[in-house]
């Protein structure tokens, strides 16, 4: 039997009994606050604050609150990257890494990609799509198009990470106990998000600017970009045209010139219309 005793804080125990409210049992014993029996593992909170997670999923359980060190492997983490640009795809990766790769990650420097110059992106993303299991899910603009009337910026992001996590599960079998999504909505709003979905991945620890914190969330974000990457070349291809990142107004000049060559409609194919770009350049 596995057993996790952690010290929690008040907001902790209170975020703890809220989530599994429905599994409270009445504690034989006047020293214990709180005792939750939940699948495969018993949850007992203790009037001094510690907490002790019992059973086969005990782990899983304590994960949540198991943060006191980014070093924790084998993790599980995701990111987005281009939902800030109104040219270019949502691209969203999960990906695993282990203890083994932290050697690799370190000669590679491996960091938020924000801080990593294209150039490099493409480079280390190379790489790591070869050395470590991921899962990517690539938006394009059509599609984005399509549900973002129905589904706000911050679903559309849930549902995808959802969906990686899903997809990474299969792929590798089993998902670390430790998962951690760099936060972009809080945890609440989030697991509403993909309330509708057929299967959804739970225990995430959420966390913002995860992708400075931890590896796996840094070398997903890093995928993710390069694989935006490789669709802007497409796209930029296609069109043979220079598009500009971003939603700055250099934007809305590129806008205009894209609607001179292709006409209003082909807009939706590269870009993201909702942006107060599209208005801007009055087209």
């Amino acid at each position: 039997m596995n057993v996790i005793s952690l010290t929690l804080n008040e907001q902790q125990i209170q975020k703890l009994v809220q989530a599994y409210n429905e599994f409270l049992v009445t504690p034989n014993s006047p020293y214990i606050q709180y005792q939750l029996k939940v699948e495969n593992c018993v949850i007992t909170i203790y009037t001094s604050k510690k907490v002790v997670f019992q059973g086969k999923d005990a782990e899983i359980y304590a994960s949540s609150f198991q943060v006191t060190s980014t070093q924790i492997y084998p993790q599980a983490g995701s990111d987005e990257v281009g939902t800030g640009d109104y040219f270019g795809p949502v691209c969203v990766c999960a990906c695993i890494v282990q203890e083994k790769d932290k050697e690799l990650l370190q000669q590679l420097r491996i960091n938020d990609s924000k801080q990593i110059k294209d150039e490099d992106i493409r480079r280390i993303g190379k790489q790591l799509i070869q050395t470590l299991p991921y899962s990517l899910c690539i938006l394009d603009n059509k599609k984005y198009n399509q549900i973002h009337d129905e589904n706000n910026m911050n679903m559309i992001k849930a549902k995808l990470h959802n969906q990686c996590y899903i997809h990474l599960e299969k792929k590798c079998g089993k998902l670390p106990a430790f998962k951690v999504v760099d936060q972009f909505t809080p945890e609440k709003s989030y697991y509403q998000y993909v309330s509708d979905q057929p299967t959804v991945i739970g225990n995430i620890h959420f966390e913002t600017k995860a992708e400075s914190k931890y590896d796996a969330v840094a070398c997903a974000s890093i995928i993710a970009r390069y694989a935006f990457l490789q669709a802007w070349d497409k796209m930029e291809k296609k069109y043979n045209m220079t598009f500009v990142k971003g939603a700055s107004s250099k934007v809305d000049e590129c806008i205009i010139e894209f609607v001179k060559l292709y006409g209003k409609d082909e807009l939706q194919n590269v870009a993201k219309l909702h942006f107060q770009n599209t208005k801007k350049a009055r087209i």
